[in-house]
């Protein structure tokens, strides 16, 4: 199925969508859900989950296994091949192998419909949304709190700058910074390094790799005066940071 992605966002209030197929269970679903301010679509269709999903993208969905058409295994599994909106599965069928199919395929929760309590869904939906907020919230300050990144990779172009200022670097040394760029604090063994260059420079050995990695680190030095932006990590590799000194 192709489909696209779709990013979560906060609702003012939250759209859930229940995707079961015995009519009373669903409209008592949407009593208790309304009485809790929450607002609710009903498909009674498995193969009409998706499209659904796709209209307008949900805050939950509360989705039943045995339906008809496409089952809630097989909604969840294509659900998460475009979106993490959290899915609650509801099922008759409460044998621990069930669950942990479930879980597998990438349902947040899992309730047993037998006993039958909306109140029990509501909760559990209530706690699925606040802690998706949280998610949401810590995943805000972080970008937040994340400094701008001082280099601009102009893949294109092959061209690099730093501060705006332009960087003269070889084919070898721009594919080298952006896989630093990409991933700053991370640790690179020499062999991961190569797994990065390995498909145009195929005849680069690791002794290769660091000569090329001096002479980067003799370009970066101007941006980083005091300190090497890429630094070696003895016995294991090397990491870029380009945090400025305090």
């Amino acid at each position: 199925m192709n489909a696209d992605t779709f990013e979560y966002k906060a609702p003012t209030v939250a759209d859930i969508l229940i995707v079961e197929d015995e009519p009373k269970m669903a409209e008592l679903l949407q009593k208790y859900l309304a009485a809790a301010g929450y607002t609710s679509r009903h498909v009674a269709h498995g193969d009409h989950a998706l499209a659904a999903v796709q209209a307008q993208m949900p805050d939950l969905v509360l989705l039943d296994v045995m339906l008809p058409g496409a089952d809630g295994w097989q909604i969840c599994q294509a659900l998460r091949r475009f979106t993490d909106v959290p899915v609650l599965m509801l099922t008759a069928r409460a044998e621990e192998e069930d669950r942990l199919r479930g879980l597998e395929l990438g349902a947040d929760d899992y309730i047993s419909k037998t006993p039958f309590s909306p109140r029990e869904i509501v909760a559990r939906v209530k706690a699925m949304l606040r802690r998706r907020g949280r998610e949401r919230d810590i995943a805000t300050a972080q970008t937040e709190n994340t400094p701008p990144s001082r280099v601009h990779i102009d893949d294109s172009r092959y061209q690099v700058s730093i501060d705006g200022n332009p960087l003269l670097l070889t084919p070898l040394e721009f594919r080298l910074l952006k896989t630093f760029a990409a991933a700053p604090g991370q640790v690179f063994s020499r062999e991961q390094l190569l797994n990065h260059l390995h498909d145009e420079y195929r005849s680069v050995t690791d002794r290769a790799v660091d000569t090329h990695i001096k002479n980067l680190r003799r370009k970066l030095d101007p941006f980083f005066p005091g300190r090497n932006a890429i630094q070696a990590i003895y016995g294991v590799g090397y990491v870029y940071d380009e945090t400025p000194p305090t």
